[in-house]
């Protein structure tokens, strides 16, 4: 179990092409949440919750931190876990990755590199939300977001400031997961965002037709 590194799981999406809440969705006997909370609390010894409506996950009895910085995405998960962790390093996994395994984690976070982020390109896409971050990145976040904002000026107030910007600005280690990693299995990294997606996990994890 890690103890220099702190796990931020991120839950704060809307949801929006779910129609209702997916973390809360039941997988087995388990809702996606609680499947991320187990799988992380496997690894690391300390754990945050980033969510913005705290009373939808009282139930799990688990640290939860809110945004600091208001509707910008996900990379405001990102911001909140690096202010609250007494760690230099999180690792930070979006909560919909229902098919992400413990091994594939291990490797991100024991891959040697001395760049701020660590992550990995799968499956055709850079996996941006599930990777190692740094607290040297919180001034580069500042700057994302107060450059956004400025674009943004008398327009709309909520922006979307891109995690992918961040690891390229920053000139992150993006890792070719199936090339790196013997074990890796394509679709680890799937994300679950529509009734379509729930039933294709389903049968995968639980042979549910």
């Amino acid at each position: 179990m890690y103890s220099h590194i702190t796990g931020v799981i991120l839950a704060g999406g809307k949801s929006s092409r779910m129609g209702i809440n997916k973390s809360l969705l039941k997988i087995g006997t388990m809702t996606l949440i609680e499947r991320t909370v187990h799988l992380m609390t496997s690894l690391f010894q300390n754990n945050f919750l980033s969510a913005n409506t705290p009373e939808d996950f009282q139930f799990l009895n688990f640290p939860i931190i809110p945004d600091q910085i208001k509707n910008i995405g996900p990379l405001a998960g990102i911001h909140s876990g690096l202010v609250h962790s007494s760690s230099e390093k999180i690792f930070v996994i979006s909560c919909d990755m229902p098919l992400m395994t413990k091994e594939t984690i291990q490797f991100l976070v024991e891959y040697p590199t001395t760049r701020p982020v660590t992550v990995a390109q799968a499956d055709g896409f850079i996996q941006q939300l599930c990777g190692v971050y740094t607290k040297g990145l919180i001034p580069e976040i500042d700057a994302i977001v107060g450059g956004e904002k400025t674009l943004m000026y008398g327009k709309n107030k909520n922006i979307e400031c891109r995690v992918l910007k961040l690891v390229n600005k920053v000139n992150g280690e993006i890792i070719d997961i199936k090339n790196m990693y013997p074990n890796y299995t394509s679709g680890t990294f799937f994300n679950m965002n529509n009734p379509d997606d729930y039933q294709f996990i389903k049968k995968t994890l639980l042979g549910e037709a």
